[in-house]
């Protein structure tokens, strides 16, 4: 199958173990996806609209917390709405948490890593993540 045929994009943190663990797998599956490093980037308003909508998510679920300046942005109270928190988002793009994968099977946000391997057509025959946890496959 081309890779055109089945488009993989990742929204990817090179710097997080979980986002590398994900981009891995999709490499290991044969696959060589585009790969938009958001923090390079950042986001656009419609961008993070789409691929919420798609996961049929809101934004405070995507919402990193850790490492990230949402506290002292005030975003950890529920009262913040939707439109404030992408606001930040695009803003702040480390708010946003890592990775996000989309594939013609669909959208997600993929913590733990191993979410991505339903959005594959195929799988990699096996898989070790970076801190030796070995993921088993269903066949």
């Amino acid at each position: 199958m081309s890779e055109t045929a089945f488009p993989i994009v990742i929204h990817h943190n090179p710097d997080c173990g979980t986002s590398r663990n994900t981009l891995a797998m999709i490499q290991a599956a044969g696959y060589e996806p585009t790969v938009i490093e958001y923090l390079k980037t950042g986001w656009s308003k419609p961008l993070l609209q789409d691929l919420l909508a798609v996961m049929a998510l809101r934004p405070r679920d995507i919402m990193r917390e850790k490492g990230t300046p949402a506290a002292e942005l005030g975003l950890l109270d529920e009262a913040v709405d939707d439109d404030a928190l992408l606001d930040a988002m695009v803003q702040h793009p480390i708010l946003v948490n890592r990775p996000i994968v989309a594939t013609p099977k669909g959208v997600k946000l993929c913590r733990p890593s191993e979410e991505v391997l339903s959005l594959l057509d195929r799988q990699p025959e096996s898989f070790t993540k970076e801190d030796g946890e070995v993921v088993v496959l269903a066949r």
